[in-house]
């Protein structure tokens, strides 16, 4: 039988998914077929799994911890927010419906048993698996319907860690006022907690970990300190507190316009492992000062964020910035903004909208979505700048339901390889300073970003910097330090215990 164990916070951000991505990468260093799970996700960082299904990225992301190729079945449902009351459905990697809060509460229990159904098949594939829940299991308005967090333990019938963020404050009110609001079976599962989070001494701690030990009856298993890692995140809360940080100035400044829609930001991880790049997430005007390269990144609502770059004055600034002479990159919803025209008659009702103007581009939207994953090669001809790009192969995944079409002497950026043939991919202007792509991922090609973060270089008179680029072994050792860190500070061994007793009890 299938060792189990499941991560629940006692709020969102608690950090469950890189603890959970610990825990598959301790599993997997240790020889175990481990696989990661969580049954309802709402983010709107997407990725595609080699058979063209969509999931979650920070499944994604715990997939390549525990070694192994993602797997729709690790993330279900996926729910992508469309606008402050709606999301998309994703069922199993494909598009299901939009619903509200309460339609999606609704149907929720035709899901239970479809979720199981998957949990068992994955159960059966992998010696370990690790769950992750999702905001809290304490929101007592949702528990009759629940499938993401005490509702999935019950079903996958697994024992419980829960963890709470002590950066935030008020940690030990947290944990007590989470557990007190479980119900007796729900709180049985509990048989752990870890203290996640924590910057000074560890021993100023000790008190408070005894009392509410004592009060709670579950043992703490540890305190994690604040870890500064590059890793996936599952959300945009990760951007706010990017936003906080003071980044030291390097060589080459890039400035995300962080749009309120704004999707699949990890996309720019790689960029800003580059050690001469500093990447910035703007949402005002003058933010955009010192950019040596502006992009527009993706977008769950293109036309929504279009109509904000507008009002928030942005657009403008963009547009100054072009004519200075700043180059300009759009990625998938970026990209769309940056044509000519958009026409949506689909879902949101906006009909026909003039974009930046930037590129000879129309694009019209679709219910169809694109979910692929692709290798492709720059164009062989590229003006301007861009030149230096010609030809360097690089493979991505596209996730869009538009279709652009290019003018009458327009130039593809890319040529995408699908099923044997190439199709044109982005647009570029005449003079390279405006290009625009449907293809995520592209920064994880080491030999494209070098050449592209060496461009910019050389257009402020700098020489190309000798880096012996390597994204995936950086990741490898992302996780590697991560898997260290839990190693030092969580008992590991009693979590192998809890799993052990948990599966003799159910058997």
């Amino acid at each position: 039988m299938t060792l189990a164990i499941m991560l629940q916070g006692t709020a969102s951000d608690v950090g469950k998914s890189v603890l959970a991505a610990g825990l598959c990468r301790i599993f997997y260093q240790d020889g175990w077929r481990t696989a990661p799970f969580k049954a309802q996700n709402m983010a709107l960082n997407s990725g595609i799994t080699p058979d063209g299904k969509e999931m979650g990225r920070a499944q994604i992301m715990q997939a390549e911890a525990a070694g192994i190729a993602p797997d729709v079945r690790m993330n279900p449902i996926l729910l992508k927010p469309t606008n402050v009351s709606q999301a998309q459905v994703v069922l199993m990697g494909e598009v299901a419906n939009a619903m509200d809060a309460a339609q999606y509460h609704d149907f929720k229990p035709r899901l239970r048993e479809q979720v199981a159904g998957v949990y068992r098949s994955l159960a059966q594939d992998y010696e370990v698996l690790v769950l992750e829940g999702a905001g809290s299991p304490a929101e007592i308005n949702l528990r009759d319907r629940d499938i993401a967090n005490m509702g999935m333990a019950e079903l996958a019938e697994c024992p419980v860690i829960l963890v709470a963020d002590i950066d935030r404050g008020g940690v030990f009110a947290a944990i007590y006022g989470t557990l007190a609001l479980l119900q007796t079976h729900e709180r049985w599962r509990v048989k752990g907690v870890i203290i996640n989070k924590f910057r000074g001494d560890v021993s100023l701690l000790a008190s408070g970990l005894e009392q509410i030990e004592a009060l709670t009856g579950v043992p703490v298993l540890g305190v994690m300190p604040w870890l500064t890692l590059d890793l996936d995140e599952e959300d945009g809360v990760a951007l706010q507190r990017e936003n906080r940080l003071r980044q030291p100035a390097r060589d080459v400044d890039i400035a995300v316009v962080h749009l309120p829609h704004i999707a699949n930001f990890t996309d720019f991880n790689a960029l800003s492992a580059q050690p001469d790049v500093r990447v910035r997430y703007v949402s005002q005007p003058q933010e955009l000062d010192g950019a040596d390269l502006i992009i527009l990144p993706g977008s769950k609502n293109t036309l929504s964020d279009l109509t904000w770059l507008r009002e928030s004055a942005m657009a403008h600034a963009l547009l100054i910035r072009h004519r200075d002479g700043v180059p300009l990159l759009g990625i998938c919803g970026g990209y769309q903004m940056l044509g000519e025209t958009l026409i949506d008659e689909v879902e949101s009702g906006l009909g026909r909208m003039p974009g930046l103007g930037l590129l000879n581009t129309t694009t019209r939207f679709a219910r169809h979505k694109t979910t692929t994953q692709v290798n492709a090669c720059m164009a062989a001809s590229l003006p301007g700048w861009l030149a230096a790009l010609a030809g360097i192969p690089l493979s991505g995944y596209e996730i869009h339901m538009g279709q652009t079409v290019l003018g009458e002497g327009a130039q593809p950026a890319l040529w995408l390889q699908k099923e044997n043939e190439h199709i044109a991919d982005g647009a570029v202007s005449d003079d390279g300073q405006v290009w625009g792509t449907y293809l995520h991922g592209l920064f994880d090609s080491d030999a494209f970003t070098r050449a592209l973060v060496d461009g910019l270089r050389a257009r402020k008179g700098l020489p190309p910097r000798v880096v012996t680029s390597d994204y995936a072994a950086y990741k490898a050792q992302q996780f590697d330090t991560l898997a260290q860190t839990l190693r030092q500070h969580i008992d590991i061994q009693k979590i192998y215990q809890i799993m052990r007793e948990h599966q003799e009890l159910t058997e």
